[in-house]
């Protein structure tokens, strides 16, 4: 059975704290972009960026012996995501080789990555506090094309082993239990269409307008990922600091340098508070249940839960030795205040006696 449909590949990078849309649009000339992705229910107010990503279109790049298109998407909380389509005409046998072959693909990473550098000279006035190295994540969206009288129920029955191939990115067939661990995670909002989610791609059985908004929700899941993989590795470096300066001891003068780092520490800590709720608003889901839903299923697989609660937790470490260091330097001026004291009132001794003694 030939299939018709097309190969994304999401590359994402985090390139620095933010990114100034509207000036990103003067630069690029761009469009001012729409507040919502053109979803499947029929009410736009029901699934709306806040600072809807500027899009920009990406030149071809050579994968697999032919030339790829794509375009760039520019996230207000400081990421860049690259989308490369290739359109596909294969055999389901032929489709599983495709899908396990390009997920391997290394060297194409390394060529997005360029070209995103190329770009960050001519759009650095747009950007607050550019990043050095940059994070990144990928993602592959297999898009079939619906065929008729194949529901999606159907298509589980007939071809399931071959969808878990797909998603997991195996040439070879998985164990039965690894086949329906993987074809839990599906989704359809009609008969006719499927999404099965996993933590590296996605299978979409749905028509390329029908499976836009789909493609939308999982690129901004691991923009989401992406985010809180640098605020967890950022607040990881952060607490060793802190550590390793308490372990270098606690005598009075090293006291003094606890305020210099508490109050860094607390900068940072609101610092990143900030960015996540940012970034947790980015996107607002008001009455769509469905998307809503398949938005959570597409961030639980990728992960952006477990790493938010990383996150969260780390945060909490990082206000209890806020507190930690806060207590330490005030015991140490308190002791300090104490001494003075001490020494001027030895002071007004010795001149007392010295004054009777003469």
């Amino acid at each position: 059975m030939a299939l018709s449909g097309s190969f994304r590949t999401l590359f994402l990078f985090d390139i620095s704290e933010e990114i100034r849309l509207e000036e990103l649009r003067k630069i690029l000339g761009a469009d001012s972009g729409r507040r919502e992705p053109s979803f499947r229910q029929p009410a736009p107010d029901y699934v709306r960026f806040e600072a809807p990503p500027v899009i920009e279109p990406l030149e071809p790049i050579a994968a697999f012996g032919r030339p790829v298109g794509g375009k760039l998407a520019y996230y207000e909380y400081g990421v860049v995501s690259v989308q490369l389509e290739l359109p596909f005409h294969l055999e389901w046998g032929e489709l599983v080789q495709l899908s396990s072959e390009w997920i391997a693909e290394a060297e194409l990473e390394k060529r997005v990555a360029e070209k995103v550098r190329a770009r960050l000279q001519r759009i650095a006035p747009a950007l607050v506090k550019p990043y050095n190295e940059h994070l990144s994540e990928d993602y592959y969206i297999i898009q079939v094309q619906p065929m008729e009288g194949l529901s999606a129920a159907n298509l589980i029955d007939r071809h399931g082993p071959e969808i878990a191939q797909i998603v997991r990115g195996e040439a070879t067939r998985l164990s039965p239990e690894e086949e329906a661990e993987i074809l839990q995670s599906r989704m359809s909002y009609y008969p006719a269409d499927l999404l099965v989610v996993g933590w590296t791609s996605a299978f979409v059985y749905d028509t390329p307008d029908g499976a836009e908004p789909t493609v939308q929700l999982l690129e901004y899941a691991n923009t989401q990922l992406l985010e809180f993989r640098y605020y967890d590795e950022l607040l990881t470096r952060l607490l060793k600091d802190v550590y390793r300066l308490i372990d270098e001891g606690t005598g009075p003068l090293k006291r003094w340098r606890l305020a210099t780092e508490a109050g860094r520490l607390n900068t940072i800590r609101l610092d990143v508070r900030e960015l996540t709720e940012r970034a947790d608003t980015s996107i607002k889901f008001l009455s769509d249940m469905f998307s809503a839903r398949l938005y959570r299923l597409a961030e639980t697989k990728v992960g952006v839960p477990d790493y938010r609660a990383l996150v969260d937790e780390k945060l909490r470490l990082a206000g209890e030795l806020y507190q930690f260091l806060t207590d330490r330097f005030h015991q140490s001026s308190a002791l300090v205040l104490e001494l003075m004291v001490v020494i001027i009132l030895i002071i007004d001794l010795i001149y007392l006696f010295r004054g009777k003694a003469g």
